[in-house]
């Protein structure tokens, strides 16, 4: 989804054409896999923060294509609105001190950020959902001018014969309405960690990206607002799924149709081909956009995975010299709080992942597919107040599953990866405390909210007044 397209209306005509070259380059895909073509390097890490614009006040400010004017690097470009950007951040291999490096890689580009925003007047601000955004600015006058978005727009509503977003969210308040645009996608911000995994263990990998879906939800919720109601403590989830709810066809089980936004219909069994053929049956063309790029770009087929957002995503990627690679895109996490809070999320996640991906007896043997989406929604609600069930079988509640079980697992990941010790434990470090005071960005903005009252606006200045300081949420005070 990352490219434009050239226009926002398209034929029959196009939409055949495109599924001739989405059947082709799945072909090229197969074969790829059974020849086992894809780079098998040691596991490298990524990221990309999404990332709101706000004026002096607190409000939305859609001034996003001025700062990419002026910014003019690969390494930003739009989000759905004109209130959000999105800054990718350098590949690195994961080992040595990397978390350190991603740090300063982000900070870098935060700060250039900021900067060109202060001259349009705007400010920065890392969260998961804005508190004070509102209904009647996620609408399409505020859409980035893209045609890709305009397009996306278009063919969503087409497939749902006209038909509103129907949004229904009940958490600790409840929150219905009916919306006439995906634009509501766009109040949900995260920070999506990459890791590129050798094609001998990619099944595991995402099996296990999976598996940890629900703590890592649980201890980086960020969201607990959305027009006033305090709702889920991860309301990212709920929100994305119902604003860009179009179904796909009945899924290969057959029970149920499949969604774009989606847990997943099941673990891999033996590569990540499996995915990419789950795309090619079983959801309809949304984007078809024709291009004239070699059939080895794959460039319909990745448009295609674009148009489908699991929680955990399968990505091609080529490197310099054009050999395919593998990248696992974990979506769950949210931005924010603060860039170290975001880099010990991703040292928690790449350390878990690798030990899971790496056990002796494969984890999605002892927990099913099932109880790992029921525990991922279960954690999206209720963040580190949830329960989980584990490799031995029982549930646990989440703060003692994170401290007594997790955090020792992600050291030894780390260790196995090969990151410098004490620089994993630094960002691990974060985590723990985190988890010990219980105070995750959703809990610090609900304390503030019962301390000060439901003000959307002050909880947003006294928020981002702690995230300017760098210090990690759990050493905010109130």
């Amino acid at each position: 989804m990352g490219e434009e397209i050239q226009h926002p209306a398209f034929s029959a005509d196009d939409f055949a054409k495109f599924r001739r070259m989405l059947d082709d380059e799945s072909r090229l895909l197969r074969q790829w896999f059974d020849e086992e073509a894809f780079e098998n390097t040691h596991p490298v890490a990524g990221s990309e923060l999404e990332v709101w614009l706000v004026d002096e006040k607190g409000d939305p400010a859609p001034r996003n294509v001025e700062c990419l004017n002026e910014l003019d690097s690969a390494l930003v470009s739009p989000e759905l609105s004109r209130f959000n950007i999105e800054l990718n951040l350098d590949a690195m291999p994961l080992r040595g001190r990397v978390l350190t490096a991603m740090r300063d890689d982000m900070q870098a580009r935060w700060k250039t950020l900021a900067e060109v925003a202060g001259h349009y007047g705007a400010r920065c601000v890392c969260i998961g959902i804005l508190p004070t955004a509102r209904r009647d600015k996620l609408t399409l006058g505020y859409m980035s001018p893209m045609n890709r978005y305009y397009a996306l727009n278009e063919q969503i509503f087409a497939q749902r014969e006209g038909r509103p977003m129907e949004v229904d969210i009940a958490g600790r308040d409840h929150l219905r309405l009916e919306h006439s645009s995906v634009m509501l996608e766009s109040a949900a911000t995260s920070f999506q960690i990459h890791i590129q995994t050798p094609q001998s263990q990619a099944a595991r990998y995402i099996n296990a990206s999976m598996i940890v879906s629900a703590p890592l939800v649980a201890v980086s919720a960020n969201s607990p607002y959305l027009f006033g109601r305090d709702l889920w403590s991860e309301t990212r989830v709920p929100v994305f799924e119902q604003a860009v709810c179009a179904e796909a066809l009945r899924g290969a089980s057959g029970h149920e149709p499949l969604k774009r936004v989606t847990f997943g219909s099941g673990y891999a069994r033996q590569s990540l081909w499996e995915f990419f053929e789950e795309n090619l049956n079983d959801y309809p063309v949304l984007l078809p956009q024709l291009s004239s790029k070699v059939l080895r770009d794959l460039a319909h087929l990745r448009l295609q995975n674009g148009t489908i957002w699991r929680w955990n995503r399968p990505l091609i990627g080529f490197n310099e010299s054009g050999v395919p690679h593998l990248r696992i895109e974990q979506r769950v996490a949210a931005a924010g709080p603060t860039i170290g809070d975001m880099i010990a999320n991703a040292a928690f996640y790449y350390g878990v992942v690798e030990s899971l991906a790496h056990a002796e007896r494969p984890p999605e043997e002892c927990v099913t597919f099932t109880v790992a989406r029921e525990d991922f929604y279960r954690a999206a609600k209720s963040g580190l107040a949830a329960k989980a069930r584990w490799l031995d079988g029982k549930e646990y509640p989440m703060k003692e599953l994170i401290l007594d079980h997790l955090l020792e697992m992600a050291s030894q990941g780390l260790a196995r990866l090969g990151l410098d010790d004490k620089d994993a434990r630094k960002w691990l470090r974060v985590i723990e405390r985190r988890t010990r005071k219980e105070q995750t960005g959703s809990d610090w903005q609900r304390w503030y909210v019962r301390h000060h009252g439901d003000n959307m606006h002050g909880l947003l200045q006294a928020y981002y007044e702690r995230q300017e300081s760098d210090k990690p949420v759990h050493e905010w005070d109130y």
